[in-house]
């Protein structure tokens, strides 16, 4: 009797897994339609309205009017030249006069795929400036080795223009 309702479950369990993969045959587009749906996604964290958005140029210039602490909201287009490899959970936006702008997600809410650099991306969000002192970016270059000719050419702070997105919109 424990044999035959054991023999009974099995038979139901793989008639039940032929017939899905049955209907998937049968139906091949349905796979498809699935695949489609999330290719067509492009906005990550909250979605917000993309137009009118400022150009790397005009994004750059109002960081340039930023002071460490100021912070302003943006809405921004630029080339992503490079995303955290392990989850996605930055990325680093191209800015004129060969400078980036740090992208980090609010709350780590969100994450954007992780093969999207030279990808063009709309984020919306705050964007602030930081800036490292002399004294301190000298203690990072002693505490990392570097010889004493490479700490005394530090003689100038270190500026970061940096951004929390609450929403990325990717172009494809």
């Amino acid at each position: 009797m424990k044999y035959s309702i054991i023999c009974l479950f099995f038979i139901v369990f793989v008639s039940c897994k032929q017939t899905e993969e049955a209907q998937v045959e049968a139906n091949p587009e349905s796979k498809t339609e699935e695949v489609a749906v999330e290719d067509t996604q492009q906005f990550f964290g909250e979605e917000f309205d993309i137009m009118p958005s400022m150009s790397a140029e005009e994004a750059f210039e109002k960081y340039k009017s930023l002071k460490p602490g100021d912070t302003i909201d943006v809405v921004f287009q630029s080339k992503v030249n490079s995303v955290c490899s392990k989850k996605g959970c930055w990325m680093r936006l191209e800015m004129p006069e060969d400078s980036e702008s740090f992208v980090r997600f609010k709350d780590y809410g969100f994450f954007v795929p992780k093969d999207i650099a030279e990808s063009e991306a709309i984020v919306h969000g705050k964007a602030f400036v930081t800036e490292t002192s002399v004294d301190e970016l000298k203690h990072y270059a002693e505490d990392a080795g570097k010889s004493e000719e490479e700490i005394a050419a530090i003689t100038e702070p270190e500026v970061t223009y940096g951004f929390t997105a609450d929403g990325v919109y990717l172009l494809k």
